[in-house]
């Protein structure tokens, strides 16, 4: 099974990941952080598998959080979901580190098809 860590300031979209991986064995939320600082503690306590990640948030945005989680570890899997979905930054956001960029809404399809990409990326 796959550690999946949540990063978004909104409870709903915690809430949608959690419910979409739950009908899925292959994905369990260890983690859930609201704010990139958060997120950069949880990563380095639990390391999960995988990361979803938001992009604008408060203290520390995304893009910020991808730089750093990269640079704890290199081997980082990180999915962007965010409603910026212009093409200057999910290309920031895939430069920083992350694996995949998806748009907010999503589908619960669009969601387990990118996680799934990023399970079998090297």
């Amino acid at each position: 099974m796959f550690r999946l860590m949540t990063v978004d300031d909104s409870n709903i979209i915690h809430n949608k990941i959690a419910r979409t991986v739950s009908c899925n064995q292959l994905f369990e939320v260890i983690a859930k952080a609201h704010n990139g600082e958060i997120a950069l503690e949880y990563y380095k306590l639990h390391q999960p598998d995988l990361v979803t990640m938001d992009l604008t948030m408060p203290q520390v945005d995304g893009l910020e959080c991808i730089r750093r989680i990269k640079e704890f570890d290199p081997n980082a899997k990180i999915l962007v979901i965010s409603a910026l979905s212009d093409k200057a930054t999910a290309i920031k956001s895939l430069k920083l580190g992350a694996k995949g960029f998806i748009s907010k809404p999503f589908t619960e399809e669009d969601l387990l098809d990118a996680l799934l990409k990023m399970i079998k990326k090297k």
